[in-house]
């Protein structure tokens, strides 16, 4: 049975992971309340229905019970080693913000703070969360992330998932957008020949053959990839066993769109030829670059 409860912070996307989920044939809870979980899970455990069998629920603070017994709840269900995963979904304060005044919602926790503000809520719910966070198996952070682009990362996640094996991701980006929060390490390849500067190849990507063909032209590319490959052949079995479900690399350059684009994939395709279970999105590709 896979079994995966959703939380993070209001605004940062459950409801667009749990849509995402559903497409690729969980069944969907939204808003469970907490004190269900228990009985909800056994539910599906002991139950027959081969639906019942792939289950995502949200659970935040909208259910206004106490988060203390979800979280001894979820610590309970991983000593006893349950086929259960916790996905965190994040998001930059600033961007929340923006988000809640954009769709003129209200933030659950609003008349609990003092001065009923927005940045209280936020603050509050952080708090409230941050156990959760530190207890996750995948955290999402969708500071900069479209609603397409999340789809693409959860279903990455658990059309892959198997609960004996790590998921890698790699995430191509550019760093004049920001360092994706989730990454557990990150690599930088602005030092490798960049495209942007050749006309031709200024409007292609690093999914296009050209721009990988240029990438590579470089003796000291090569010397580069092979060495990241040598040091995450050396790590990510590390990580296996200390029983880590994701590891999230990063592979940066300036604006995402050609060197890291197209190291990333080479590094993605590489484990998947491993044997490994990889995917890989590329989050700042189709912005402009100027």
């Amino acid at each position: 049975m896979e079994f995966v409860i959703i939380t993070g912070l209001s605004g940062a996307g459950k409801t667009s992971s749990l849509h995402a989920m559903e497409d690729i044939g969980f069944y969907c809870v939204d808003n469970l309340p907490s004190a269900l979980l228990n009985t909800f899970y056994n539910l599906c455990e002991t139950s027959t229905d081969n639906l019942m069998k792939k289950v995502a629920v949200v659970i935040d603070v909208r259910g206004g019970e106490n988060l203390n017994n979800l979280y001894d709840d979820i610590l309970s269900f991983k000593e006893r080693r349950k086929p259960i995963r916790l996905m965190f979904l994040d998001a930059r304060e600033d961007v929340l913000i923006t988000r809640y005044k954009e769709t003129r919602r209200r933030h659950p926790l609003a008349d609990v703070v003092p001065d009923n503000s927005l940045e209280s809520a936020l603050l509050l719910e952080t708090s409230y969360l941050e156990p959760f966070k530190k207890l996750a198996d995948y955290i999402v952070d969708t500071t900069n992330v479209t609603t397409k682009l999340l789809k693409e990362r959860i279903t990455g996640l658990y059309l892959l998932s198997d609960e004996k094996s790590i998921i890698l991701t790699f995430i191509s980006f550019g760093f004049k957008y920001g360092v994706p929060t989730d990454c557990d390490t990150v690599f930088d390849v602005r030092c490798l020949p960049n495209p942007f500067y050749i006309p031709e190849l200024k409007e292609k990507t690093g999914l296009d053959r050209e721009v990988v063909d240029y990438v590579y032209s470089s003796k000291d590319t090569a010397v580069f990839v092979d060495k990241l490959k040598s040091y995450l052949d050396f790590a990510v079995p590390l990580y296996l066993k200390e029983g880590k479900a994701e590891l999230v690399v990063g592979i940066g350059c300036t604006g995402g769109k050609h060197r890291s684009v197209a190291i990333a994939k080479s590094m993605s395709d590489h484990f998947n030829h491993l044997g490994y279970k990889s995917s890989v999105y590329h989050r700042d590709m189709k912005k402009n670059i100027t």
